[in-house]
């Protein structure tokens, strides 16, 4: 049998084991930022599937399908959690926009206040230059406040980050990285929440999203969003530096 600082150390190894191995396993979501506490969930599994759907027919033919999900399971001091995403864009009967992204994380929390986190992620958005973005990341968080109104935490660490560019060419490099997460619950139905991310070296990506968040029922919600992808040194092929995506989901929990 184990002993209890064995049993305790195991998550603290598997956090760590994600922060610095392979993400060939895993796929990244550059919104997908700081995670709940484990210490403050109410269930040990919570998940939900999210879809939109839009079309237009007539002078014009334009539509637009978005889905992602997320599934995180809690322990009393870690938690895991998987989400993907896919978003696609046909005007005229023309691709206009296609994107994919998934991330695996851990978190484990070291005492009430500060926790140990890894997380591992793939992107592929052609329209925006990337044949694949493959991100690596790992570190310190902290939990500023929890309280049942509001939530604020954040976290930094060291990452690396693997290029595959849509116009050709290929960079593998080192990088620094830093997020916040804030919610605000502003009924007993409405949560405001703002996500905030950055990766930076020689080139600097940040990426926010803003979210309101209404229950319609024990099952369902109404999601809106906000989010703003911005680079320092977009690629070629898509030379932008600002992405912005408005959305409007419907929610279902798992």
């Amino acid at each position: 049998m184990l002993s209890l600082r064995a049993r305790r150390a195991i998550p603290l190894y598997f956090s760590c084991l994600t922060a610095f191995t392979s993400v060939s396993v895993f796929a990244d979501n550059t919104l997908f930022t700081a995670m709940d506490d484990p210490a403050t969930a109410k269930k040990p599994f919570d998940g939900n599937v999210q879809a939109g759907y839009n079309a237009q027919s007539g002078n014009t033919q334009n539509s637009t399908l978005l889905a992602n999900t997320t599934m995180t399971w809690f322990n009393s001091d870690t938690a895991y959690s998987l989400w993907g995403s896919a978003n696609n864009t046909t005007s005229s009967n023309v691709r206009s926009s296609e994107k994919y992204q998934a991330s695996g994380r851990t978190r484990y929390n070291l005492t009430a206040r500060n926790y140990m986190f890894g997380q591992a992620g793939w992107l592929n958005d052609r329209y925006n230059g990337y044949d694949s973005r493959s991100t690596l990341t790992g570190g310190y968080g902290r939990q500023i406040f929890s309280a049942p109104r509001q939530d604020l935490r954040v976290e930094f660490g060291p990452g690396v980050r693997h290029d595959e560019y849509h116009g050709g060419g290929r960079t593998t490099r080192a990088l620094a990285y830093g997020a916040a997460n804030y919610s605000y619950r502003l009924t007993d139905t409405a949560r405001l929440s703002e996500g905030l991310s950055a990766l930076a070296n020689d080139e600097t990506t940040v990426n926010s999203e803003t979210a309101l968040n209404v229950a319609i029922n024990n099952d369902f919600a109404l999601r809106l969003a906000y989010t703003v992808v911005y680079n320092t040194k977009p690629p070629a092929s898509a030379p932008k530096n600002t992405d912005t995506t408005t959305s409007v989901t419907l929610v279902y929990g798992l």
